[in-house]
């Protein structure tokens, strides 16, 4: 079948791409620029802004199938940004679906649409963790309601699901592990609070999995378990923080982090530079910000039984294998 990825160069939409590749469907990536790999591997590759609305609907012409990856991520921006991305962005996949008879639709939300501010999250699913209420950041809040738009889609036209993977990682990573450890080489990584507060994270080749786990039980069944409903992905493995970046760092042959900044001095920190690049013209993002420090403190981990009920998801690289596979990894092309 003809099978699209949004956001097909980035690291979930990339390996997702090559996954579909080695089952045997025809794959085409829709991004923003062309890239080399993807070229190689026999991905036919799109130019669209998904703000394009009459490009979007051409690139969906003849597809039976999306993974919706493609967002606008971060902790820190205009808020207009983030909404057209994530929110108009996903609005305009849902008619282009609809306009050209796509099946199935897979999307690729975060756990951050539950976030309860300083409140841990432990051991939840999906049911019992709903969307948050407030947002302190326009990232959750627009994926929050990209995902409900996606759920509300869901019919006996075009079969949805939104997937929540938490903390994804593992060869190819080019977003977290690399800022992980520019900032511990330059000393500048510390961790907020005392580092024992236990975090999901997802490797690689487990994201995958579940993606197409879903994929497999809802395309060509509307009425599948897991049609119009959301699911928290991990490794099922919740780790203290520390244990969790320390390992990447070593993975890398990074300094580990030893310095820490307790969570009321770190949120107090996160409130200030928040209101300075608001009211001042300074470049970047801010060092710290309220959600980050929420995020970085506090425990996030999840029940993903629901997701092994529905679609038969089942993590089958462990935390142990993934880092001695990402060492090895590295040391052949070191960040």
């Amino acid at each position: 079948m003809h099978v699209l990825v949004t956001g097909g160069g980035g690291f979930l939409g990339g390996a997702l791409c090559r996954a579909l590749l080695e089952r045997g469907e025809r794959v085409s990536s829709l991004s923003r620029k062309t890239y080399p790999a993807l070229a190689a591997a026999g991905v036919r590759q799109l130019q669209f802004d998904l703000a394009d609305f009459a490009g979007l609907s051409e690139a969906l012409r003849g597809v039976d199938a999306v993974f919706h990856v493609a967002a606008l991520a971060g902790a820190w921006g205009d808020f207009r940004s983030y909404f057209d991305a994530n929110v108009v962005g996903t609005q305009n996949v849902i008619a282009a679906c609809r306009m050209n008879g796509v099946r199935t639709l897979v999307f690729t939300s975060t756990p951050s649409v539950a976030h309860r501010g300083s409140t841990a999250v432990e051991g939840l699913d999906a049911e019992r963790a709903p969307l948050a209420t407030r947002f302190k950041a326009a990232y959750p809040a627009t994926k929050a309601a990209a995902e409900a738009a996606v759920l509300q889609a869901n019919g006996a036209d075009l079969a949805t699901v939104a997937l929540r993977p938490r903390l994804i990682w593992g060869p190819g990573d080019n977003h977290l592990l690399p800022r992980l450890v520019e900032r511990a080489r330059a000393g500048k990584l510390k961790l907020i609070g005392d580092g024992q507060n236990k975090i999901d994270t997802t490797y690689i080749d487990n994201a995958v999995a579940a993606h197409l786990a879903a994929f497999d039980a809802l395309h060509g069944k509307p009425g599948a378990a897991c049609a119009g409903r959301a699911y928290f992905i991990s490794n099922g493995e919740p780790k203290p923080i520390i244990e969790v970046v320390n390992g990447l760092l070593r993975a890398a042959g990074a300094p580990v982090v030893e310095q820490f900044i307790p969570f009321r001095a770190a949120y107090a920190l996160g409130a200030v530079c928040e209101r300075a690049w608001s009211w001042l013209p300074l470049p970047g993002e801010p060092p710290l910000t309220r959600f980050v420090v929420e995020q970085l403190a506090t425990p996030h981990w999840y029940d993903m039984s629901p997701a092994r009920r529905d679609f038969g998801y089942q993590p089958t690289v462990h935390a142990i294998e993934g880092l001695a596979l990402l060492t090895k990894a590295l040391r052949e092309r070191p960040v």
